[in-house]
């Protein structure tokens, strides 16, 4: 008898809805609309329309070629074995650490918050690298008990999020979304990589693909929904915000502009239970990318592409765990969350821009809309030009942290590649080959 897959069309909906609506929008929402204002709710109108044209690509490559690696087989597959493709895989790994990093920073905003009604630097890296330690050692001693209350923890943090959101809609003071105090309309495109940033997590739906049933008709249909789902919620939260704070509320309270919105509606408790709602889901993301930062890192140096101390086991895991968390260290303590948050959305987009890229390449093959794949490598690369020039403009040497990630990934795969002898691989082989 065959055994019954573990994701049909409803589970690995709530799978993307979960990654998706995770740290992104706590970060996110505060962070952009201190950029482009109230016009910040057509900015997550715009990343959601590109995520739907990513997801089709994404699915349809998913479809072809069914592997657990997602995004770096896609890659391989389409630019073959060797140093452009292994550099991507090792940029891909890069990307998560700055990822963590953002989420990391965000939890310790939000956890700050209790310490003090001011900012505070001290308490906010504090709680940031002890949510980091804690979640290491979690996963030294083996993290299964903390992955099976991850479809709670998304339970929670959606349910409280549509409630916040219905309540703040009831309460909204109509003047502040129809003042005519606003930006420059540019500010759209300049926010759309901090934007695209809390839809991100809709690739993870592709790495299921191995377990999915009937995967041909559920993947891209599955894809779609998510992501239509949460563009409806995070525009419905974004109205909700900015029909209850002024934009300079929002401007000095931006890193937690989300749990500020909840005080018309709920008073002093609601930003607090926004705040812990914003621990939960920070601290769910930072569990689940921990465990795909090290899986991807064991990956990498099984491969040659890393160093073989990162395939060394300590505990339930590898030594990968502790090199990764130590890499993310320095950016916690040296960065702020608007800068973490931009590098690691600008590096997001364009690994997604070079993945739909390259499947120009595999049209044939895949049978997708040459229009929609198209449109999705524009969305992505436009996206990530406007946030880097509107970075580069706004926060000192943006452009050189941005270029240090590419060239270190780059340069850890030359140097790899001349000692090892090895390179990422694909995992699926078509019959054609």
């Amino acid at each position: 008898m065959t055994k019954k897959k573990a994701f049909g069309f409803w589970s690995a909906i709530f799978l993307g809805i979960g990654s998706m609506v995770g740290a992104g929008i706590f970060i996110v929402i505060g962070e952009a609309g201190a950029i482009a204002g109230k016009l910040v709710i057509f900015s997550f109108l715009i990343a959601g329309i590109i995520a739907l044209l990513c997801g089709y690509s994404l699915a349809k490559l998913a479809i072809t070629y069914p592997s657990r690696g997602g995004i770096i087989e896609y890659l391989v597959q389409s630019y073959k074995e060797g140093y452009f493709s292994g550099s991507l895989g090792v940029l891909f790994y890069f990307a998560q650490l700055v990822a963590l990093a953002a989420v990391s920073k965000s939890f310790g905003t939000y956890a700050a918050t209790y310490i003090s009604s001011e900012e505070s630097l001290f308490w906010t890296n504090l709680f940031a690298l002890g949510i980091l330690g804690f979640f290491v050692l979690i996963n030294l001693i083996g993290a299964s008990m903390v992955a099976k209350s991850e479809s709670l923890i998304v339970l929670i943090k959606v349910s409280v999020l549509i409630i916040f959101t219905v309540a703040a809609l009831v309460y909204i003071d109509p003047s502040k979304l129809l003042s005519s105090h606003t930006t420059s309309s540019i500010n759209i495109f300049y926010t759309l990589g901090l934007t695209f940033f809390a839809y991100q997590g809709f690739s993870v739906i592709t790495n299921s693909i191995e377990d999915m049933e009937n995967p041909k008709k559920v993947m891209l249909f599955s894809m779609i929904t998510a992501i239509i789902i949460v563009t409806i919620l995070y525009i419905a939260i974004t109205i909700a915000v900015f029909g209850n704070l002024t934009l300079n509320e929002i401007i000095k309270s931006q890193d937690f502009a989300l749990a500020e919105a909840a005080k018309p509606a709920f008073g002093t408790l609601g930003f607090k239970i926004i705040a812990a709602t914003a621990l939960f889901a920070t601290a769910s993301a930072i569990n689940a990318t921990l465990y795909s930062v090290t899986q991807i890192s064991y990956v990498l140096a099984k491969n040659g592409e890393l160093p073989k101390i990162y395939e060394h086991n300590i505990f339930h895991n590898s030594e990968g765990l502790i090199i990764s968390a130590l890499l993310i260290v320095p950016m916690i303590l040296f960065l702020n969350l608007g800068t973490i948050a931009s590098i690691a959305a600008v590096t997001v987009l364009l690994i997604q821009g070079l993945t739909h890229a390259g499947h120009l390449l595999k049209l044939k093959e895949t049978g997708a809309n040459p229009v929609i794949v198209i449109l999705a490598v524009i969305g992505t690369f436009g996206a990530a030009g406007f946030a880097i020039y509107y970075s580069s403009q706004h926060t000192a040497h943006f452009t050189l942290y941005v270029t240090i990630v590419f060239f270190l990934a780059f340069a850890v795969e030359v140097a790899l590649q001349l000692f090892t002898q090895r390179k990422i691989t694909k995992q699926f082989i078509s019959s054609e080959e």
